[in-house]
């Protein structure tokens, strides 16, 4: 046999062999997708029947915990409205109480706080009277019209609306001068804190109750008690790690528990209102159930966005996840903690394992009955969020959320349910929070490349939900979990059906049945029938044609650069070569023209990254794969397109193609600051050529 022709035959025996494998890797991604959906399961609740049944006296005390780290990233202006929405919930004023985390350590964070204790005691009323909803400022005045029906309401609305506007301004105003001015820094003592600050990563603890809800005088203009708000900063230094969210969540455990106290906590990010006055009632129909409510350990709300285009170009909403794949997790023993919008059990949160002998008890809350003034109280506080406080503890460990871990949120849910507890997925019509997805391209791939990782790490370590949770949550449960843990390592059986048949066309070599070969009928299932049930799926739960194709373009993206990253990015970590870093994902872009742009559903690439760099080689090794095969096939007259043996990896390649458009788009014909830059079109063109130019010669 010719040396050509033998070459031939071996390489396309370790191409079905790599095609075996890949094929095996997915129907094991299959079987676990169809474990996590097999019996999802839909909450209601009566809230009529909770008034009915509990006087608002023996309702338990709520702390609710915003996590900020970046006043640059994540704007103050934007913060202050997650935090007046919390602060707003219908539910008695006195037995909330929200405890600002700033890692960032911004006194311009903290200005903006001060303004929001001031603010808030006309925006409560407000929302009181006039039943507002959502009860973020930004998004009720973005939402509701100028022109006011209401004529009792109509000036109070103008009033209000130029009291946020003011505020909103100073805030801004002071935020790009990037320092707290003198005349505004004689307003509240603990500025001067700022003066003994180095820098954001070298700073002593800041506790600050801007709001004490004990204090008979912190009533709003209508005389009725204001929520206690508080402001963290916990203390940094060099030598010790802090351990990113985690960390600061822990130091919010710890100085609530000296506070407030309440025995459920909600936490919320920064950048994530509540868009449901009434969410508190409604997780308390859970908490407080006779039958099951003392098994609950959290109560996990549904993530979703508010900046959304109408075909969700990056697709962010998740729809499947949030709308299928939770609820399936919900009947198995409870979703997975993920990270925002969830409310806990403190006890739960501590470390404390399930018991069916624990009593029900009574929540009623009474506030903390302690002498100690709010700036004795502070001084307490300090210790409790010192960077040694817990050395040779517990923390990080068993008690408050898990450390080493990118999802920290994640192992942690994992934790508690391993203990013993359970939890409950709820997605009411009316979300209970509304966030910001990423605007730009490279931001979704970096946050996805973090999620990917961080779920594969658990995998490989002793949490991993097969050893971790055996005979501790059901099997089905536990390959639930691994299902997203399994995310990372899918890139190498896409990036094999992304590069190799189509590198296979190029030289020559059939990898499918043909068209009129029975056994084409598996093949066609997998690149056509698949994808219907997916379609059906989007448009079962709410999706357009559009939102499915952008999601089917969005995997192939995430599959080919967060997920290949993060694959590497823990094999160097398991070698020792690199360390577990956390990047902070920017919630607001200051270009308009991006904001535009988004709107008008244009991908936004718009920056060197070796992301891109793949992206564009890859759809460009397609196109010139898939532009030699149409060639052979116009120039072949002895053979119709369904008798040709490379038919079906014709159809592969085009489909790859068509999927790639916004790419080719990107580089070729936009002339925008989004478009690809013609540096990364140069390396992606060479690239390409490379690759084709070695499988031919």
């Amino acid at each position: 046999m010719p040396a050509k022709e033998e070459a031939a035959l071996l390489g396309r025996k370790w191409a079905w062999i790599g095609m075996l494998l890949a094929e095996l890797w997915f129907s094991l991604c299959w079987i676990l997708n169809v474990v996590v959906k097999w019996k999802p399961v839909y909450r209601y609740t009566y809230k009529d029947r909770l008034s009915q049944r509990y006087d608002e006296e023996v309702l338990p005390g709520i702390d609710i915990f915003v996590c900020t780290a970046d006043a640059m990233v994540e704007p103050p202006s934007m913060v202050i409205n997650t935090v007046l929405s919390v602060m707003a919930y219908d539910y008695p004023p006195e037995k909330l109480s929200i405890y600002l985390s700033d890692d960032g350590c911004s006194d311009l964070t903290f200005y903006a706080l001060l303004e929001v204790s001031r603010f808030a005691e006309q925006w409560l009323p407000f929302c009181r009277k006039f039943k507002v909803e959502p009860r973020s400022p930004e998004a009720y005045f973005q939402r509701a019209s100028d022109q006011v029906e209401d004529s009792a309401m109509a000036s109070e609305w103008t009033s209000i609306k130029k009291l946020y506007e003011d505020m909103k301004a100073r805030i801004e105003t002071t935020t790009k001068l990037g320092r707290i001015p003198e005349e505004i820094g004689k307003q509240h003592e603990g500025f001067r804190k700022w003066d003994f600050v180095s820098s954001r990563q070298d700073h002593q603890t800041i506790v600050q109750i801007l709001i004490d809800g004990r204090d008979s005088k912190s009533v709003d203009i209508e005389g009725q008690p204001l929520p206690t708000l508080v402001y963290l900063a916990r203390e940094k230094s060099p030598k010790y790690h802090h351990n990113f969210k985690a960390g600061a969540m822990n130091a919010l455990l710890r100085v609530s528990s000296r506070i407030s106290n309440g025995p459920i906590i909600l936490n919320v990010d920064c950048d994530m209102y509540s868009n449901n006055s009434e969410s508190v009632r409604d997780v308390l129909c859970f908490f407080l159930d006779e039958e099951k409510g003392h098994e609950i350990a959290f109560v996990q709300f549904a993530q979703a966005f508010d900046n959304l285009t109408k075909n969700d170009v990056y697709s962010s909403s998740s729809r499947l996840i949030c709308e299928v794949e939770l609820p399936g997790l919900d009947s198995y023993g409870g979703p997975c903690y993920i990270g925002s919008g969830c409310f806990h059990r403190r006890e739960c949160l501590c470390g404390k394992k399930y018991s069916k002998s624990i009593y029900k008890e009574e929540w009623k809350h009474s506030r903390l009955k302690m002498e100690e003034s709010a700036s004795v109280l502070e001084e307490l506080c300090r210790v409790l969020a010192n960077c040694s406080y817990e050395d040779n503890t517990q923390w990080g460990k068993e008690m408050g959320l898990k450390y080493g871990c990118p999802v920290e949120d994640i192992i942690t849910g994992l934790a508690i349910q391993c203990r013993g507890w359970k939890s409950i997925y709820y997605n009411p019509e009316r979300k209970g929070f509304l966030g910001v997805a990423p605007p730009m391209l490279l931001q979704s791939l970096v946050q996805h490349k973090r999620w990917s990782e961080g779920d594969f790490q658990i995998l490989l370590s002793k949490h991993c939900p097969l050893l971790y949770g055996y005979k501790k949550i059901p099997l089905p449960l536990q390959l639930s979990y691994c299902q997203y843990m399994l995310w990372a390592p899918s890139c190498l059986a896409s990036l094999y059906y992304f590069v190799v048949p189509s590198l296979c066309l190029l030289k020559g070599i059939a990898l499918f049945p043909e068209m009129l070969n029975p056994w084409v009928i598996p093949f066609v299932y997998i690149f056509f029938g698949n994808r219907l049930y997916s379609l059906g799926e989007y448009l079962c739960y709410g999706g357009t044609f559009l939102e499915w194709l952008n999601d089917q373009r969005m995997r192939i993206f995430r599959r080919s650069t967060s997920y290949l990253f993060a694959f590497f990015d823990n094999i160097l970590k398991l070698l020792r070569i690199t360390k577990s870093s956390f990047i902070i994902t920017a919630k607001v872009v200051d270009d308009e023209n991006v904001s535009i742009r988004y709107e008008q559903e244009l991908i936004e690439f718009g920056a060197t990254s070796p992301m891109f760099t793949i992206l564009a080689t890859l759809a460009l090794l397609n196109a010139f794969v898939f532009a030699v095969g149409l060639k052979r096939l116009v120039m072949d007259d002895h053979q119709t397109f369904a008798a040709n043996p490379f038919a079906l990896q014709m159809i592969l390649c085009g489909l790859l193609v068509f999927i790639n458009l916004p790419v080719f788009r990107g580089m070729f014909f936009r002339m925008d600051k989004g478009r690809i830059p013609t540096s990364t079109t140069f390396q992606s063109i060479t690239l390409a050529l490379v690759a084709c130019s070695i499988i031919l010669y």
